[in-house]
Formats: C-alpha cells, sequence, structure tokens
C-alpha cells in the first residue's frame, strides 16, 4: 500500500509521540520509585511514615480526601527545613509539594498534599513553652502547641493570650495563618493582631525568624498567608492578666436592626463587655428552656412564658471578666450597661462560670456532639465577612428567606473593627471600617436527601454566595475556599500583585500548601 505525503509526516509525528510518552513514564516511574529512599537518606531528627498516612487525608470538613506520600513527624525545626530544601534542590524536575497540617481542622483539604508530604506539626508540640512576665508579657510557643495547652501553661503565671478562637483545640501555626477570630476580635483584633515575632520556615528551606523589624514583609506575609510563603514554626504571642471568673450574658431581639445596632454600639463603647458575639436562631423550638440547664433566668415567670417556635431570632451572648470579691461592683457595671441595649426584657439569662470553662465551651459541646455521634460527619461551614453597610440587606434576605431554620448548627453573626486589623499582612477584609463576621456553622448527615444532607447544605451555601455575588455587597470569605486562580484574584482584588511577588519571593516553585488551590507546582519533566 502506498502511503500518502500526509501520512508520511503523520508517522514520525506519532512515533515522537510514543517515545515521549515512554520517557515520561519511565521518568515518572523513576521518581515514584526513588521517591521513598531519597527521603530516608535524609538526615532528620524525627521520621517519615510511607503507610497508614489515611489520618493525613482526613480534615474536619470531611469532604475531600487526597492521600499523601509520606508524612513527616518532625522532632525539630531543622527537620522540616531539610525536607523542604531538599524539593528545593530537586528544582521543577520534582512533582512534589508540601502541606503543614495541625490538629487537621481544615475544612476543604486545605492542609492536604496529594501524592505529596504532609508535615505533622503536632509532633513539635512537646517543645518547651516560655512565658515571660513584666510590663508587656509574653509567651514563646512551637506552632504545631495547641492554644488549650497554651492556656493553662499561662495561667500558671496569671496570663492569658489577649485574642482566642472559640475552639481552642486548634494549633497555633494553624490559626495564625488564617487569622484566628472570636468575640474579643472587637477590642485586641485577631490573633494575628496579637503576634510580636515568628520562625518561619520559606519555600527554599531557609529558616527566618521575622517581625515587624526584622524580614517584615516574610512576616506580614505569613501573617493570614494560607501557608503560602512559609511555614510557621515557632511563635511569640502577646499576653495579658487573666481573669479567673466571667459573667456569662443572653439575651434576644426579635429585630435584626435593633440587633445590629445594641452590637456595634458596645464595640465601639469605652465602657463594655469583654466578649461580644451574637446568633441567628431560625425555628429553634424549647430555646428557652434548653438555656435554664446553663443560665438562670432574671425573670422566671416571664421567661417561662416567651415562645421561640416558628421564629427568627437574634441572641446578643456577652461577657464580663472579674475576679473574686469584685462580683458585686461587675453585676452594677452589668446592669448599667444592659440598661443601655432594647432586647426583649423577659429573654435576659446571666450565669457565673470560671474564664476556663467559658473559653472551653465549644470543646464541652464537642464532648456531647461525640457521644451522639454527631460529631465526625461532614461540616460544609460558610464563613463571610460583610460590610456593615450592606448587613441589613443581607440579613433580610438571608435570614428566614434563604435560610429556613439553624437547626444544623449555629450560625454566629457579630461586628469587629477594622482599625484593630494590620492591613500589611495577607488576610483580606471588606473595605469598611466596622464588618461583621457572618458564619455558617451546620453538620450534614451522610446519606440523608433531607435539608440535613450534604448536597443541600452546600446548594444552600451557593445560593448565599450568588446573592452576594449578584448583589454586589462587597462580602469577603473567611476560610476561604475557591477552585480557579480568576477567583482567587477576584478574592485578592488589589492585593493580588502582592500575593505573587511574595511567592515568587520566598515560595518560587510553588512547594507550600498545595491543597489551598491558589498556586499550581509548575513541573518540568524534562
Amino acid at each position: 500500500m502506498k502511503l500518502t505525503s500526509k501520512q508520511n509526516n503523520i508517522l514520525p509525528i506519532r512515533s515522537f509521540t510514543i517515545l515521549l510518552i515512554g520517557c515520561l513514564a519511565i521518568k515518572l516511574s523513576l521518581c515514584f520509585s526513588s521517591f521513598p529512599s531519597s527521603l530516608e537518606a535524609l538526615n532528620v531528627e524525627g521520621n517519615f511514615s510511607f503507610d497508614n498516612n489515611e489520618f493525613a487525608a482526613r480534615d474536619f470538613g470531611k469532604r475531600f480526601q487526597f492521600l499523601p506520600s509520606a508524612v513527616l513527624h518532625p522532632k525539630s525545626v531543622s527537620d522540616i527545613a531539610t525536607v523542604i530544601k531538599h524539593i528545593w534542590q530537586k528544582g521543577p524536575g520534582s512533582r512534589l509539594t508540601v502541606a503543614a497540617r495541625g490538629h487537621g481542622h481544615s475544612l476543604q483539604g486545605q492542609a492536604q498534599a496529594p501524592q505529596g508530604i504532609v508535615i505533622n506539626m503536632e509532633s513539635l508540640s512537646g517543645q518547651e513553652m516560655k512565658v515571660h512576665t513584666g510590663r508587656f508579657p509574653y509567651v514563646d510557643v512551637s506552632a504545631g502547641e495547641l492554644w488549650i495547652n497554651i492556656l493553662h501553661e499561662c495561667l500558671k503565671f496569671g496570663l492569658a493570650p489577649k485574642s482566642w478562637t472559640d475552639y481552642l483545640h486548634l494549633t497555633v501555626g494553624g490559626t495564625l495563618s488564617n487569622a484566628g477570630i472570636s468575640g474579643q476580635a472587637f477590642r485586641h483584633g485577631p490573633q494575628i493582631s496579637n503576634v510580636h515575632q515568628l520562625e518561619v520556615v520559606t519555600g527554599k528551606g531557609e529558616v527566618r525568624i521575622c517581625s515587624e523589624e526584622q524580614n517584615a514583609d516574610l512576616f506580614h506575609g505569613v501573617l493570614g498567608g494560607l501557608g503560602q510563603f512559609g511555614i510557621i514554626t515557632r511563635a511569640r504571642i502577646s499576653l495579658e492578666p487573666a481573669p479567673k471568673m466571667v459573667k456569662w450574658i443572653r439575651v434576644l431581639y426579635s429585630d435584626f436592626s435593633t440587633f445590629a445596632r445594641d452590637q456595634e454600639h458596645l464595640i465601639t463603647a469605652e465602657n463594655t463587655f469583654d466578649y461580644i458575639e451574637g446568633l441567628v436562631m431560625i425555628n429553634k423550638t424549647g430555646l428557652i428552656n434548653n438555656w435554664r440547664s446553663s443560665f438562670n433566668p432574671q425573670d422566671p415567670v416571664q421567661a417561662s412564658k416567651f415562645k421561640s417556635d416558628g421564629r427568627t431570632l437574634f441572641c446578643l451572648e456577652l461577657t464580663k471578666n472579674f475576679n473574686p470579691g469584685e462580683a458585686d461592683k461587675i453585676d452594677q457595671e452589668i446592669e448599667s450597661m444592659l440598661s443601655q441595649l432594647s432586647y426583649i426584657p423577659s429573654t435576659l439569662f446571666m450565669s457565673e462560670t470560671s474564664y476556663v470553662e467559658f473559653l472551653e465551651r465549644v470543646h464541652a459541646a464537642e464532648l456531647k456532639l461525640r457521644s451522639k455521634g454527631l460529631w465526625d460527619l461532614p461540616h460544609p461551614w460558610l464563613n463571610l465577612l460583610v460590610p456593615k453597610s450592606k448587613i441589613h440587606s443581607f440579613a433580610g434576605v438571608v435570614f428566614g428567606n434563604i435560610l429556613m431554620d439553624t437547626n444544623n448548627g449555629p450560625v454566629i453573626v457579630y461586628p469587629v473593627n477594622k482599625s484593630k486589623w494590620d492591613n500589611r499582612t495577607s488576610t483580606i477584609l471588606p473595605e469598611e471600617d466596622i464588618f461583621y463576621l457572618v458564619a455558617f456553622l451546620p453538620h450534614a448527615v451522610p446519606l440523608s436527601t433531607k435539608n440535613d444532607g450534604l448536597q443541600p447544605l452546600l446548594s444552600l451555601n451557593k445560593r448565599i454566595l450568588d446573592y452576594c455575588e449578584e448583589a454586589h455587597l462587597g462580602v469577603k470569605q473567611y476560610l476561604p475556599h475557591y477552585t480557579t486562580q480568576e477567583e482567587w484574584r477576584a478574592h485578592f482584588g488589589q492585593q493580588w500583585e502582592v500575593l505573587v511577588r511574595r511567592k515568587s519571593a520566598y515560595d518560587p516553585l510553588a512547594i507550600l500548601a498545595p491543597g489551598q488551590r491558589i498556586f499550581q507546582k509548575a513541573i518540568s519533566i524534562l
């Protein structure tokens, strides 16, 4: 059979393609086969595990599972630097990426490294915590340490960190890579505003000490930087005198405008509470009766008549810190501050508890949920930062319309002052002086086709996000998750160029935090 000129041209192309694929397959095969031995040859104090690493492919969100090729259990910061430098020196020809994993509370695979290396940061948690007392107290801690352990260590000196998250069983490195927000943020700012110094391993394997005075660009970059520029390995956290006790208060509102006005008043008042948060409660049956197990109603008769069924209500949650001997004085202050608010009088509930018990409130709820098998479930959470000028529009459309009940998990809403945040960090905020954190925190029941199933909850999140975009509310995601670089560009806005510059400077091969899906590692095969 005689071949045409066109067919003659195709044959060499086919042959070259087959040869190229064969070369790629051989090269990849060699990479895979030499991978464990190349890591085992590294001089590290800790150890690698190459099998039974399923834990590193799971997280709190329980939606994504990407198995790493290896997990490093470091015993020192130099172990982390050695591994990253090893990958950096391999250049673009290596497919390996690295993710730092704390206590596994990421929501959407952010701390996973598909076929890469996960660093188990909790292996560093046994390192000594050093509390420094004095006029400006602080504590030096490993980034793999849990905040609850830091609290207990600092309390030995009568001190505590200034800013918290609602849940303390998280690692320092994990929260500082995002922001770390709770009801104290209106006064002290997030946790990233209360850090004096960091130790960081960059994407080149370099160990850097950084602060506002030393390596300042890296310092601000890694704070809220989603792990993109370096792995935080140690942190110096600002402290303050710790109270012994708290007065814990809850009141209800039926009108969002009044609720928001009172919240905004409290976060800007000179004399105010120490913790200010809020909850949206839609169609909650027996709400007041549920509170009675932990709180005392100020007017039991009127409280017993209050009905929450079928209503959209807003709960203002407050605390005031105090020490033994100050209770009467604090009660007077609380009465004065509450007198300026417009809550439903019959819904005033108060409790007195220790400072530690209050900070551990979510962990206490966790233990109850675990006992019922309701903790290790998918958590399709959505955290939004909503500008003050748009919060009323947002509430009118979402609360009671898109969102019809809050029985699958809490919905948190409270304002914070932007002046308490450092705009040099990588965290992206709305462009107003006051903005609200609105957190939808449901759990999904596996295989359920009802509203508590995973797909209906994900659809609900999409409806909320679609509304925010269509209404041009200027909302930003907290703990953001996007799947395309175009979406990330939109999220970072004018800060995108800063992000790219820092990435180029500190992790030019895009080795770090692949689970964030911001940058893809460029692999040169040949």
